[in-house]
């Protein structure tokens, strides 16, 4: 019943997402999503999907919120008349190994104000991460550890 529910729901947003609301078009997304629902039911039936979901939604949450504090952070700065930066590059050491976590890690660094990924080492051990602060590398290198490296392996893992 849950997944006729989505199916219904997917073929909803095809007919939204394609402007032609005809019978032929809501049809034809209801097939689509029969499709795409048959190639994830294994996973969508699965108990551990719900619990990914609200894992995936509690990496987010932690995103939306280190946004908005670095944002702040950032600001304080640079509005600051000495402008006490202290930039730097620091090896950040990585537990998370697949492609796919090591991507999204570097993605949320970089997409979070005063911090860039530039580089990963070739054996995929190490991510290097410039800061605006760097002044103390030791808890930057904690924070990406207890924040999104820890929510990154919660949620895929």
């Amino acid at each position: 019943m849950t997944t006729y529910i989505f199916n219904v729901i997917f073929a909803v947003v095809w007919v939204a997402i394609t402007g032609s609301a005809t019978l032929l078009n809501l049809i034809f997304g209801f097939f689509i999503a029969t499709i795409a629902l048959w190639i994830v039911r294994g996973e969508m039936g699965g108990p551990g999907y719900w619990r990914r979901v609200g894992k995936v939604l509690s990496l987010l949450q932690l995103f939306i919120k280190e946004l908005a504090m670095s944002a702040i952070r950032v600001a304080i700065m640079v509005f600051n008349p000495r402008m006490d930066v202290k930039p730097g590059i620091f090896a950040f050491p990585l537990t998370v190994d697949k492609d796919h976590e090591i991507a999204l890690l570097a993605n949320l660094i970089t997409l979070t104000p005063g911090t860039l990924s530039v580089d990963v080492s070739p054996d995929c051990k190490t991510l290097y991460v410039h800061a605006l602060d760097c002044s103390d590398p030791e808890a930057a290198r904690r924070d990406i550890a207890e924040g999104f490296e820890r929510k990154i392996l919660e949620a895929f893992r």
